[in-house]
């Protein structure tokens, strides 16, 4: 079957009703002494844990991983991965069940869960006990002894491997935006940086990071994968670091550029935003219209930009490649996918979602605040840490506990006298949302079955088989 074909919507009985994209969605977290307010290798003590308080859980160091929890580059980090949804309600349920599952764990061995992006106290890492990752620390040096970030990464399912190609090239311009909304990284080694998103900086070093020209068929991205790692610029297919890519083992197309969000609200934006470029794209190339004549290096001037300023200042737009304010940019990203946002139910989220975070600023906003009342690094470790518990319903007790065994880990600033922030669950449960429309399958093509639909409320956490994730994946 021709692969345009295949783009179409299917016909028969699923063709009654529009096919809409299931999305899921991974995020990166750093593990924290809550008392000296730096990261701790934990990972695989909490992935333990969490294995004692969920049934089905528990760590495994092989890449594969279990219930949607997983190792990640460094011991001081883990990551969680949605079940494929069709609702962005069930899309905010499983990543407030998934954060809660690990905030829980890290709490009973002592450590807190951080969404950020970058430490924001000065920090070193280990690997992760794999061989493939100590592989990576051998080979990259401190490209690679240096990456301790966290990222978001939105799946979105696709109908072939031919049409995620199609949606990739044409959604390449406006990936920038979703780095802007997303930014969360302002400080790094106990510094301000002067960006938005510095993990975005720190990511680009890796060979193959970044924005791509258009490959214009599936044989020539597939060619390129090849010559890369022939060349040694990355170990493997999960070296691949576009900024969107297409998955290897799951038919999805991943985009990669996103902070791992302070806010999960702030996730649900891009993963409805991730959604609805994929989906206008993917008809635009179904429609045989052109792909944007965009140069990387303006893709590339485009994400420095977003990187820097984040929402306050002008970023450049993604059609004429001129500067505008951060606020026309994000205003024309959704009009431009608003016909996707409408056919998915999204728009009124996306809307909204988007006026607040202009409103209350961006995780990076947040965390430079707290560090500008009083000019100390540890305010903004404890503002992350209760933000975090906050978002998905955790109280937050004001104590110093003792330190775990080892002490605390030296830092470059004294503690200072403000508690830091330990986390203790709530005794009320989450509730789960309204129930949403069955989801419609989409049809085989020429990467096997479709993704399979998720429990709406996710009250238990999906095995990693069930997930659109690529296994070893960064």
């Amino acid at each position: 079957m021709d692969g345009r074909q295949q783009g179409r919507e299917p016909v028969g009985a699923a063709a009654a009703r529009p096919w809409v994209r299931t999305v899921g969605v991974e995020e990166e977290f750093l593990l924290f002494d809550p008392v000296a307010r730096v990261p701790r290798a934990a990972a695989s003590r909490v992935l333990a844990r969490a294995g004692e308080r969920s049934p089905g859980l528990g760590p495994r160091l092989d890449g594969e991983g279990v219930g949607g929890l997983d190792v990640e580059f460094t011991r001081e980090q883990v990551e969680t991965a949605s079940a494929p949804q069709s609702s962005l309600a069930a899309v905010r349920a499983c990543l407030v069940a998934l954060r809660r599952t690990v905030l829980d764990a890290g709490a009973a061995e002592g450590v807190a869960l951080a969404a950020t992006a970058t430490s924001p106290t000065p920090a070193s890492s280990r690997p992760t006990p794999k061989r493939r990752y100590q592989r990576m620390y051998a080979e990259f040096g401190l490209t690679a002894t240096e990456q301790l970030t966290c990222g978001c990464h939105v799946h979105v399912a696709v109908r072939s491997r031919t049409e995620a190609v199609g949606a990739l090239d044409r959604l390449r311009p406006w990936l920038a935006p979703l780095v802007a909304l997303s930014a969360n990284s302002p400080f790094w080694q106990g510094r301000d940086t002067g960006y938005a998103s510095f993990r975005t900086q720190v990511w680009q070093r890796w060979p193959t990071a970044g924005p791509t020209a258009p490959f214009g068929s599936l044989a020539e991205y597939e060619r390129l994968v090849d010559l890369l790692i022939g060349s040694g610029a990355a170990l493997d297919g999960g070296m691949i670091y576009f900024d969107a890519r297409l998955s290897r083992h799951w038919p999805t197309l991943e985009l990669r550029v996103a902070d791992v969000c302070l806010s999960v609200d702030d996730t649900v934006l891009l993963a409805a935003l991730a959604r609805a470029l994929v989906s206008t794209m993917a008809a635009d190339w179904a429609d045989g219209r052109p792909v944007p004549d965009v140069r990387p290096e303006l893709l590339r001037a485009a994400s420095w930009r977003a990187a820097r300023y984040g929402l306050s200042a002008e970023l450049l737009d993604p059609e004429c490649g001129e500067r505008a304010t951060a606020r026309t940019v994000v205003d024309r990203l959704v009009t431009r996918v608003g016909p996707a946002l409408a056919a998915a139910g999204d728009l009124e989220t996306v809307v909204r979602g988007v006026g607040e975070l202009f409103d209350r600023g961006t995780g990076a906003d947040r965390q430079r605040a707290a560090y500008h009342r009083r000019g100390r690094i540890h305010d903004v470790v404890d503002l992350v840490l209760r933000e975090t518990a906050d978002d998905i319903g955790v109280a937050v007790a004001s104590r110093r506990s003792a330190s775990p065994a080892g002490g605390p880990s030296p830092v470059a600033e004294p503690a200072s006298a403000t508690p830091a922030t330990t986390v203790a669950p709530r005794s009320h449960t989450l509730a789960a949302p309204a129930a949403a429309a069955p989801p419609s399958v989409a049809p085989a093509d020429d990467m096997g079955a479709a993704l399979p639909p998720g429990p709406v409320g996710c009250k238990r956490v999906i095995r990693v088989a069930e997930l659109g994730r690529p296994a070893q994946g960064s």
